[in-house]
């Protein structure tokens, strides 16, 4: 799986559109990113500007981002709708694909640290990368914006987590800047079959995270002893999720408009569901649901994979179809047309399969035939794997809902989901390989004209040989799980498919073999370069390789004897 983040800065401009041009062009120089889109707001006086890509480009892209707007942003002459603190108000860091949480605040210290040090720009951490309780709420942090600043900034109590604590012509100019790591959020509608506001107002509040105002027995509000209202939850609360009621004349109908603001915490799938069952209870139903902006893949995965069990139907199938399921299952073509490849964050970024999987067969096998040393060996390994993979997924689709195997259902779907699982991880790595191999090639292309030169060129061509060497170990590590799946559903599983089984074991050791070929070679090579950055990196290699070869070959020969002995005794009798 590719390690995808998500950046949403917010600059302290909306309307100078050369200044929000200029702002947004550095993403475009940083290689791996992609910008995604940047929307202005003259009313507010900001700039939403989103991009995406791998970990270590966004965090890269981000920083050029903030110092850009501090260059052409004066925050003393700054005013606007919206709450502010700096050139650069926020800047959020969200896991999409790949990359946890975790990875994300220390993305977030990284690039606060480099902001503070590098641009001497008051930088505090809020949400999940906070340095304290109080601090996890953007507006505990930016309480009085950036008029208050001046007299914040030199105290103890706001020190910022880096940078400058004090007030100075630059701080005037720059502002703080509030750098986090979060959740994704995702705008989500849920429409119902009536134009009553009331209705949907009420559905809110039966989901909503606050919950509604407490009425006692006169229908008074209760109050606190501090005079404000006192929130009790709905019957159907989900967290991490604000609501509100609304009617939208175009579309003739009430909606539940939701902003889930951590997705990893509640998915719309599940805001749906809730949606559906207080509208029953209030004598209306759920038409259908409206996406506004992007999603992650991974929330249309868990939606369609929780539609399928629901049905009782096997989740063990390709993306492309979970999807669709998610799709039909909350009516999200009801209002307006639904592209994958338009609302899924990764796909319209352009980050889906790589070149050779997007290939058809006759392309890559035509590209492998030719001269070029890539994609070779590696590549065809992975592939081979991702072949058992599909095999051994599609013997247990084909065993789902079969009556006579009744008592293997559940572990049936388990091992189809598992099976896509690998499959997608072995396609991912036909590109890995051949990128990897790529990588060590234009190594070898650097300068070497003198000592220093040649001595940083080695110890790139050894980086690069170890990373082309870790992409078909992980193939070869992998391909025990897979052994162990065609096995099992060839003992288990539709009877008529056994020689699927055991084609999916065969495929499944040739890739193990082939990668663990890659291995040595790649280690070979490695041997003649400089091993200072990692000195065990070879003998730990070897062993690895070694240890997952020897588990393959045992299951291999295992699989291969039953299987072979079962299809004989059929003929046989």
């Amino acid at each position: 799986m590719k390690k995808l983040v998500e950046c949403v800065p917010n600059i302290s401009e909306g309307r100078d559109q050369g200044i929000i041009d200029a702002v947004t062009a550095v993403v475009g120089e940083v290689d791996g990113v992609h910008l995604l889109d940047v929307d202005p707001g003259a009313e507010t006086n900001r700039t939403v500007i989103t991009f995406i890509g791998d970990p270590a480009g966004v965090a890269e892209a981000a920083f050029r981002v903030v110092k850009r707007a501090a260059e052409l942003i004066d925050m003393s002459r700054h005013s606007g709708a919206h709450p502010r603190h700096g050139a650069t108000d926020v800047c959020p860091f969200v896991p999409v694909s790949g990359v946890t949480m975790e990875e994300c605040v220390a993305i977030a210290q990284s690039v606060g640290r480099r902001i503070g040090e590098e641009l001497e720009i008051p930088v505090y951490l809020y949400e999940d990368a906070a340095s304290s309780e109080f601090r996890t709420n953007l507006a505990n942090v930016r309480k009085g914006e950036y008029e208050a600043l001046c007299n914040k900034l030199g105290t103890d109590q706001w020190k910022p987590d880096f940078g400058p604590n004090e007030w100075s012509d630059s701080a005037a100019r720059t502002g703080a800047t509030n750098v986090s790591a979060r959740g994704f959020l995702v705008a989500y509608n849920v429409n119902i079959n009536s134009m009553s506001k009331t209705i949907a107002q009420n559905i809110a509040l039966d989901i909503k995270e606050a919950g509604r105002a407490q009425r006692d027995a006169g229908g008074k509000l209760v109050k606190d002893d501090k005079g404000k209202n006192v929130l009790v939850p709905g019957p159907y609360r989900l967290e991490a999720c604000k609501a509100v009621g609304w009617v939208i004349p175009e579309y003739q109908r009430a909606q539940v408009s939701m902003n889930l603001v951590n997705t990893s915490i509640t998915q719309p799938h599940q805001a749906f569901d809730a949606c559906c069952q207080s509208a029953i209870d209030r004598g209306v139903r759920v038409t259908g649901s409206e996406l506004v902006g992007l999603i992650p893949e991974g929330d249309m995965i868990a939606a369609g994979k929780h539609y399928l069990k629901k049905a009782g139907q096997s989740a063990g199938i390709p993306r492309k179809m979970i999807i669709e399921t998610a799709i039909q299952s909350m009516g999200l073509r009801e209002l307006t047309p639904f592209d994958p490849a338009d609302k899924i964050i990764e796909y319209q970024a352009g980050l889906t399969d790589g070149p050779l999987v997007s290939m058809s067969n006759r392309e890559f096998v035509d590209e492998l035939s030719s001269d070029s040393p890539a994609p070779g060996g590696g590549s065809v390994a992975a592939l081979c794997a991702a072949q058992a993979a599909g095999l051994a997924a599609m013997v247990a689709n084909l065993t789902v809902g079969k009556k006579k195997y009744d008592k293997v259902q559940d572990r049936v779907k388990e091992i189809a989901e598992a099976g896509q699982d690998l499959k997608d991880f072995f396609l991912a790595a036909i590109d890995d390989d051949t990128d990897a191999f790529n990588a060590v090639m234009d190594t070898f292309g650097l300068p070497k004209s003198n000592p220093e030169q040649s001595r940083a060129r080695d110890l790139a061509v050894a980086e690069a040989t170890r990373q082309a060497t870790r992409v078909p170990l992980s193939v070869l590590e992998k391909v025990p799980a897979l052994l162990k799946l065609s096995g099992e559903i060839g003992q288990i599983g539709n009877a008529n498919s056994l020689s699927d089984a055991g084609v999916a074991a065969l495929a499944a050791m040739a890739g193990a073999e082939g990668a663990y070929y890659n291995v040595l070679i790649n280690l070979d090579s490695l041997g003649e370069l400089d091993q200072s950055a990692e000195p065990d990196f070879i003998v730990s290699t070897r062993e690895k390789a070694g240890a997952a070869l020897e588990a393959c070959e045992s299951l291999s020969v295992e699989i291969r004897k039953r299987i072979r002995g079962k299809l004989e005794s059929v003929l046989d009798s």
